[in-house]
């Protein structure tokens, strides 16, 4: 393995570079604090053995065409996948990895900063004060909403969904979801979930998280007709994908007074945000923040390492994800 090379699109955390050290070659992209250029990761990827990939990198036939036949594995750092044609690796024998289970307490623990955020206007308070106008204590400054005996919908209610259900059980909250499929009844029991459709769960929230892939029926999945149907109290909060949102309908939304505010941590062309939703004071955005601690960042580049590994080894990794690809 010694002898295999990768390509590594990004500089990841020090546990996982010194995980990295002398088990195989490294062709390490540290060009500006941005994605790697289409035609340079196209050009560098010719002859690899292995990618360890980021969210910002779409690996499709055509960067396959380019690596060529020997490439093994594709190591993507992160839990979702929509940047990889997983099919297409699937195709050539490529084996295709992420990293679950390690970003799921952050992500959720980010969710609920955004939650809290937008009901209580904790940002556009911060900025209030930064601000340096004169003010003074008054019974009706920035009046947010109570979450105590209010209903909290999950779309999505996968790991992080569930985690972020739970975390809503210690702020008194009804909990309702939207799912592909029922929840076994032991975790809908600990999480006291109720099934919805979608439409039943944008009436009845007062906060949404949402938790979904990103697929072609999730695209826009929250668009102007969605955001008409919500509680003008109701507060939108997305850890998922950007795309998810129709972020151009939200600003208008959050405008006319049909919802409260929203938390957004993804965006629809990230790093781009929306040039409306800039200038809202009920929107609180952070930077795509979800797994963003220093525990959750350094399990990430650990595990991504050890599937990438494990893959030019010819072992089967532990977060493989098509497992049809294997050889017999």
């Amino acid at each position: 393995m010694a002898d295999s090379e990768i390509l590594l699109t990004r500089r990841l955390v020090d546990e996982a570079m010194a995980a990295l050290d002398g088990t195989c070659e490294v062709d390490l992209y540290e060009g500006p604090p941005t994605a790697i250029p289409r035609s340079e990761l196209l050009r560098r990827v010719k002859g690899k053995d292995g990618l360890l990939t980021l969210l910002t990198e779409k690996v499709d036939a055509e960067l396959l065409d380019a690596a060529g036949p020997q490439l093994k594995v594709v190591a993507n750092y992160a839990v979702g996948v929509d940047n990889i044609d997983i099919p297409e690796c699937t195709r050539r024998g490529i084996l295709v990895t992420n990293t679950p289970d390690v970003l799921t307490e952050a992500t959720a623990d980010l969710a609920w900063a955004l939650i809290l955020s937008c009901v209580r206007r904790v940002a556009e308070g911060d900025r209030f004060l930064r601000s340096r106008e004169e003010w003074i204590w008054d019974p009706r400054m920035m009046l947010g909403q109570e979450l105590y005996g209010r209903t909290i919908g999950i779309v999505g209610c996968g790991r992080i969904g569930q985690a972020t259900a739970r975390r809503a059980l210690g702020f008194g909250m009804r909990v309702i979801y939207h799912n592909s499929r029922p929840l076994p009844a032991d975790i809908a029991g600990e999480l006291k979930a109720e099934l919805r459709t979608f439409d039943q769960l944008v009436a009845e929230s007062d906060v949404i998280s949402v938790h979904c892939p990103l697929t072609p029926a999730t695209r826009h999945l929250f668009n102007a007709d969605v955001f008409a149907r919500m509680k003008p109290s109701a507060v939108l909060v997305n850890t998922a994908r950007g795309p998810v949102v129709d972020e151009k309908a939200l600003a208008d939304a959050v405008r006319a007074g049909e919802i409260f505010g929203a938390g957004l941590d993804v965006f629809e062309r990230e790093p781009i945000v929306e040039e409306s939703l800039l200038d809202l004071d009920a929107v609180t955005i952070v930077p795509h923040l979800g797994s963003a601690t220093v525990q959750t960042r350094a399990a990430m580049g650990l595990l991504a390492v050890e599937n990438l590994l494990d893959g030019l080894a010819g072992t089967r990794p532990r977060a493989l994800l098509n497992p049809e690809a294997l050889s017999d």
